[in-house]
């Protein structure tokens, strides 16, 4: 199970703009902002079982790392769970209104499964985001 993923990028101030568009029909608000090396951003939902009641599980870095590797996290695919159809349907409109690109219109994808409702779009670094909902309405 994964607990969070850290991703590079080249213009956090771009991301903090993106992000907070894209995931906010999910669910997701800013919940850090601040610097550790580089500036950093962390996203996290409503979860009760955490104990500030917030999981943090998606997190930006400005630029590169000081332990080389690449400059940017390009050409990822990252998927959030959507709670409902609607919810999909939210994040691909507040995603292209926020400068992402369309790579897949909401809709039933029946070749993955019977009921699985996803939606795609490239964002400002070339990462391909989806949200998706697995349940039949």
């Amino acid at each position: 199970m994964l607990d969070h993923m850290t991703f590079r990028v080249t213009d956090i101030q771009r991301a903090k703009a993106f992000y907070s568009a894209a995931l906010e029909p999910l669910g997701y608000s800013l919940f850090f902002e601040g610097n550790y090396g580089s500036n950093m951003l962390g996203y996290a939902y409503p979860d009760p079982a955490e104990p500030d009641g917030k999981k943090a599980d998606v997190w930006f870095i400005d630029g590169p790392s000081p332990y080389g590797g690449p400059a940017t996290s390009t050409g990822c695919h990252l998927a959030w769970r959507a709670s409902s159809r609607a919810q999909v349907d939210a994040f691909y409109r507040a995603a292209l209104a926020a400068g992402g690109q369309d790579n897949g219109a909401p809709g039933l994808r029946p070749d993955y499964h019977a009921h699985y409702y996803g939606a795609f779009v490239i964002d400002p670094e070339g990462n391909n985001i989806e949200a998706v909902c697995h349940l039949p309405e």
